[in-house]
């Protein structure tokens, strides 16, 4: 199996998380800070770097399961990724913040330090949830 890249896109960060050979596991690869033009291609760059062939995203839902303003800039993001050459995919994200967010509370980690990495961790949740649930 050829590894997956997880993302956590926001507007100002990129978490990036990549799955082990075996589509078994994820780990926080880094926090992207967003310059605007070029991040889908530095996204491409990772991706290559690490071997993977699809790139999965968090999509931000909204409570009731509909798509809001987060999810189509989520989608047109993904779009540039696409043309790019690469497989793209997406996973319900409602709560991976917020579930990183609280880890690292319960983890004592500093506030500082959790800005720097709570998007690498949502993107692990993101991945992991995608693994789980295409796991044959």
């Amino acid at each position: 199996m050829n590894r997956i890249l997880g993302l956590d896109i926001g507007e100002k960060r990129i978490g990036i998380a990549v799955s082990d050979a075996l589509g078994w596991t994820a780990q926080g690869v880094e926090t992207y800070i967003r310059k605007g033009d070029g991040d889908a291609a530095y996204i491409a760059d990772v991706a290559k770097r690490l071997g993977a062939t699809l790139i999965v995203a968090g999509l931000p839902l909204n409570m009731n399961g509909s798509e809001g303003p987060s999810a189509n800039l989520v989608r047109a993001f993904m779009a540039e990724v696409e043309a790019l050459g690469f497989k793209v995919g997406f996973q319900d994200e409602r709560l991976t913040t917020v579930s990183a967010e609280r880890m690292l509370i319960e983890a004592d980690v500093s506030r500082k330090k959790r800005r720097e990495v709570v998007d690498k961790i949502a993107a692990v949740y993101i991945l992991s949830a995608y693994l789980d649930a295409h796991r044959a």
